[in-house]
Formats: C-alpha cells, sequence, structure tokens
C-alpha cells in the first residue's frame, strides 16, 4: 500500500509505503494540544517505507520527559505530521494529513484513556487502555 498525504498549506508532502501496522486513537494530554482537544487518529507506518516528497519539516523534541518523542510539522503552516518514538523504528503518522483519510476506517484501539476527557467518543467493541499496552 502506498499512501501520500500532507500539510495544510501544501509545503510538506510526504509518501508512506507499506502496511498499516496499527490504527489507533490516542487520547494522551500530548496528542490533545496537537489535535485541538479532541483524540489524535494515527496509523503506525514502518520507518523505512516513510519520505518527505517535498519540503523539509521542523522537529520537536522535549527537553524535559525521560522518554520523549520528536514530532515533526510544517514550519510554515504548523500541520503535524507525524512523531516519532525512541524506542520503535515506525512512524506515528496523523490521519487528518492523508490525501484519503477515509482509508483510515476505524481504530483498532484506544490509548491512553486515562487522559480521555469526557466528551471523547469511545467506538465500541474496540480494546481501550489507560497508558500504552504491552507488546
Amino acid at each position: 500500500m502506498t499512501f501520500s498525504g500532507g500539510c495544510y498549506c501544501g509545503n510538506l508532502r510526504y509518501q508512506a509505503n507499506g502496511a498499516p501496522r496499527i490504527k489507533a486513537q490516542c487520547h494522551c494530554r500530548e496528542c490533545q494540544y496537537i489535535s485541538g482537544g479532541g483524540p489524535n487518529y494515527f496509523i503506525l507506518m514502518p520507518g523505512d517505507g516513510f519520505s518527505y516528497a517535498q519540503g523539509t519539516p521542523k522537529s520537536f523534541t522535549r527537553s524535559d520527559l525521560e522518554n520523549p518523542v520528536t514530532r515533526e510539522f510544517c514550519a510554515d503552516c504548523g500541520t503535524h505530521i507525524l512523531t516519532r518514538r525512541n524506542d520503535i523504528t515506525d512512524v506515528v503518522l496523523k490521519v487528518g494529513t492523508l490525501d484519503t483519510p477515509e482509508v483510515f476506517e476505524s481504530a483498532m484501539m484506544a490509548i491512553f484513556t486515562v487522559d480521555q476527557q469526557p466528551f471523547h467518543t469511545l467506538p465500541e467493541g474496540i480494546p481501550v487502555f489507560e497508558r500504552m499496552p504491552q507488546r
């Protein structure tokens, strides 16, 4: 499978090749900042299949956390494209940046529901985890 997408202003474009490993929603407080308050919908994609086709993202890594993630986003419009974790090579690709976000269909799980807000909804029948599930 090949997915393409980019930022709101169009200056940053990417391609992601491979099968999604996970399709999920994250309710952590950090993702609420990125999403504007809701859960963050993402697909976990193989990192070796991801590349930027146009533009160079700006990145941000918090210095005050023990195991921080690196977030990549458009320096012009601020659209958050993906998150990179230190413990895996896969990329956490944000569904809203896909050219065809409907390919997400539905989440396979919900994570970090310990931070879930009262206005967040969970699909019925999916596994729900207060934090990150064990591998």
